[in-house]
């Protein structure tokens, strides 16, 4: 059994997909990219801000499963280019406890929805 998980604190879906998926304790959200959930727009001003964005957005589905950075086991990092990764890395490890950090993948792609730097996508357990 699946339960769709939606909230408006985070961008609404653009395509066939949901925020997130609860089936029994495990959680799978979409990747998340920076778009603003109040405006739609996209936060392009840096990377630091464009991560901060996605960050935000992936911690607002995790609230909307009553799910804090703290449930979350596994993370998948996609970014348009590997030297961004430090500053990236930087931000992205600052939302977790480094030693409760979960497991996770980065890994550089030609392209992104909306030719964004950065998506985060997670699996978060209660």
């Amino acid at each position: 059994m699946k339960k769709i998980i939606t909230t408006t604190k985070a961008p609404a879906p653009i395509g066939p997909y949901n925020q997130a998926v609860l089936t029994g304790n495990m959680l799978y959200t979409s990747g998340q990219i920076a778009i603003n959930p109040e405006n739609g727009e996209l936060v392009l001003d840096s990377l630091k801000e464009e991560t901060i964005q996605v960050m935000e957005n992936l911690k607002e589905v995790l609230a909307a499963a009553d799910m804090t950075f703290e449930n979350v086991i596994k993370t998948s990092i996609f970014i348009s280019d590997m030297n961004n990764f430090g500053e990236i890395n930087k931000i992205y490890g600052s939302y977790f406890n480094e030693e409760t950090a979960p497991a996770r993948e980065t890994v550089e792609v030609a392209n992104l929805p909306k030719f964004v730097n950065v998506e985060i996508s997670a699996i978060a357990v209660k």
